[in-house]
């Protein structure tokens, strides 16, 4: 970071984002995304600068010390242009639009993002990181600056047509042809995995390769239903493979952004919270099906990390940790044997040297990236390097300090309870569940406004921002799944809630799809519907599951017209390329597979506890369970009707289950609910 002692801050010093703050003593007068900056451009007639990044992006970074840092720089963007400085976690709606422009124009697109617009808002420019200075053929900043100015100044009509030709161009792409949800979709998904597989370090297609757990989910939930081990195994390399590799942090824990190399050896190594909440579900689901205890290790190391580094005081989780420390990328997680022998003594040193697959020259300039790529004993607990490892964490964490983004974002808040709460159901460990329930009370009371909507992030006191489709989506999971875990109606009946303001502000009724931002939002140059499930699954791929979910949960015909629509739209959306909807087909599983419904009346607690605890060790994929008992039966046949039919008074507790739409006779011992979950 510069020396700020003599500087004057800019506008954004008055700002939360720790992105935003980051730029607060920049020379370059910037603004926030705000509607004082649009009259600006319009009242002295000057483009817009729009860049959009995040705090823990490296070349986000590297362009502000190269650029936004410099005085010849700054100059020109406060002579010729408005400049509006963007954390793409805070506004993930204005990061989509313009995210959307830079790839139709360039092909291609990531951050920093970087877009020339008019005063109104239309694009007529669009890339990513510029050097300050023309570089071999990147062209450079300086440059690009120069000659949008004079273009502005003589050729302004053919820019301002350029703009209005773009944002028509975008506002096309939100109408989507509706499709028929078919097992073709999810073969042809399951045959591009196939296709791109790395059978000898897992993941799909060449470097860098990223986690993307939600496909390692579809192909989880595929090999089940299908009974495909060869799906099964493409799942397991994979996960095996990550935790091998230096993309997982082995002496604190917790999974890097993606691998720059085949073997997931050398990581872009920020830590991103959502793809820790993915990776572990995905961790879960594993050690579910297979019952090998060492996807249950990765998921509680993944957790512990979670627990210890990102969880603030109040129950939320914090957005990411950098991969720079003292500007140097990966700095703060590589070690020399000669500083382990230093810390460890001779023996123990040489020890964790082999284990990690250590040497004198390292693995990432001259020094080491820990990893178990080489190492046949990688997945066995080893009690020896148990013991060492604490002391080699408390000695980084003296070396170097690694820079937090401390925003509590409420998509990605809702991830990780999801993930505590599956953990709490499959491991059974209490902590877990008390993570979950207080990180949803902490989105309850400090991101939630008086109306009861969603707001975006949380930081240093302040909540801000509309909540958006991710929001809603992710939060009617988290809530799913605490109602999975735990079988409280208070739990089914707010996921009740939040999916009805989503249908209401977000969903398209005449065409199907949700739109990413709320019918009362900001208005940008179009409303995009995302369906592709890039590093996180979509807005739209997590709204179908839990519409489905809450459809077969509640028997509400509305929630089971509004799944069907929504599965058609998505099925139409997936039908060009079906594997970059992966979490939207697991979705759609629900409505191709045989489900099964499960309705447990339970006398008294002692039986509650005991069927939950079954009802817990079982794997059983579309299956949905509802649990009456005397204190929620009149809050529960308010959600689901059909549940008032089922008596209370009979001294005893009774198990239903209904199959392929067909519900056979109650039974009233658990033994015998067991043997008929088995079949």
């Amino acid at each position: 970071m510069p020396d700020t002692e003599n500087r004057v801050p800019n506008r954004l010093i008055h700002e939360k984002s720790p992105y935003l703050l980051q730029h607060a003593y920049n020379p370059v007068n910037w603004y926030p995304w705000e509607k004082e900056a649009f009259e600006k451009a319009k009242t002295e007639d000057k483009p817009v600068f729009l860049s959009i990044g995040y705090s823990t992006c490296h070349w986000c970074h590297v362009m502000e010390r190269e650029s936004f840092e410099d005085d010849e720089v700054a100059q020109e963007l406060n002579r010729n242009f408005i400049a509006i400085k963007v954390d793409k976690e805070e506004r993930p709606d204005v990061d989509a639009v313009y995210m959307t422009v830079c790839q139709a124009l360039t092909g291609s697109g990531g951050w920093p993002l970087t877009i020339l617009m008019t005063p109104d808002q239309r694009p007529f420019y669009a890339g990513t990181y510029f050097p300050k200075h023309s570089r071999y053929s990147m062209p450079g900043l300086m440059d690009l600056l120069a000659s949008a100015a004079q273009q502005w100044r003589e050729n302004r009509k053919e820019l301002l047509g350029s703009g209005e030709r773009i944002a028509m161009a975008l506002r096309g792409q939100t109408v989507k042809k509706a499709g028929r949800p078919t097992k073709d979709l999810l073969v042809s998904a399951r045959s591009w995995f196939r296709q791109t597989f790395d059978r000898q370090y897992g993941g799909f297609g060449a470097s860098p390769k990223f986690p993307s757990p939600h496909n390692l989910l579809f192909l989880l939930q595929y090999a089940m239903l299908e009974k495909d081990g060869d799906a099964l195994q493409m799942a397991e390399k994979t996960l095996r493979q990550m935790y091998r590799g230096g993309i997982f942090d082995h002496v604190g824990f917790g999974f890097s952004r993606y691998s720059t190399d085949d073997r997931w050896l050398v990581p872009h190594f920020e830590k991103m919270l959502y793809d820790n909440a993915l990776l572990t579900i995905a961790y879960l689901e594993a050690f579910r099906i297979t019952q090998n205890d060492f996807y249950r290790a990765v998921a509680v190391k993944t957790l512990e990390y979670i627990l210890r580094e990102m969880t603030d005081e109040n129950g939320g989780f914090y957005c990411a940790q950098d991969a720079d420390s003292d500007g140097q990328e990966g700095k703060y997680y590589v070690f020399t044997p000669d500083e382990i022998v230093s810390l460890l003594g001779e023996s123990d040193g040489r020890t964790f040297i082999e284990y990690f697959g250590m040497t004198p020259g390292g693995n990432f300039e001259g020094k080491n990236i820990l990893n178990l790529i080489g190492n046949p004993d990688a997945e066995r607990p080893n009690e020896a390097i148990e013991r060492l490892l604490p002391k080699v964490y408390e000695y980084r964490l003296t070396r170097t300090k690694l820079h937090k983004d401390d925003k509590i974002l409420t998509s990605w808040n809702a991830l990780m309870i999801t993930a505590f709460a599956d953990a709490y159901r499959i491991l059974g460990d209490n902590r877990y569940l008390a993570a979950a329930e207080k990180a949803m009370r902490f989105l309850q009371s400090s991101l939630t406004d008086e109306q009861g909507g969603l707001r975006v992030r949380y930081r240093d006191g302040e909540a801000a921002g509309t909540g958006g489709l991710d929001d809603y989506a992710f939060t009617v999971w988290a809530l799913l799944s605490l109602y999975d875990a735990t079988y409280d109606a208070d739990y089914l009946q707010r996921a009740a809630e939040r999916n009805r303001t989503m249908l209401d502000r977000f969903f398209d009724g005449e065409n199907g799809g949700f739109y990413l931002s709320a019918s009362d939002a900001e208005p940008l140059i179009y409303r995009p519907k995302e369906t592709y499930d890039g590093a996180i699954p979509s807005g739209n791929s997590a709204a179908s599951l839990c519409l489905i979910k809450l459809a077969a949960l509640t028997g509400n015909p509305v929630l089971e017209e509004a799944a069907d629509q929504q599965l058609r739209f998505m099925a139409g959306a997936a039908q060009e390329f079906p594997a970059g909807h992966s979490f939207a087909l697991t979705a759609m599983t629900a409505a191709l597979y045989p489900s099964r419904e499960i309705v447990c009346v339970v006398k008294n607690g002692a039986d509650f506890e005991r069927v939950r605890s079954l009802l817990h060790q079982k794997r059983m994929p579309n299956t949905t369970v509802l649990v009456k008992n005397a204190e929620n039966a009149e809050q529960l046949a308010k959600l689901a009707e059909f549940t008032a039919e089922y008596p209370l008074g009979e001294g005893r507790s009774a198990y239903y289950i209904c199959q392929n739409n067909a519900c056979s006779p109650p039974v009233y011992d658990l033994k015998e609910l067991e043997q008929k979950l088995s079949q």
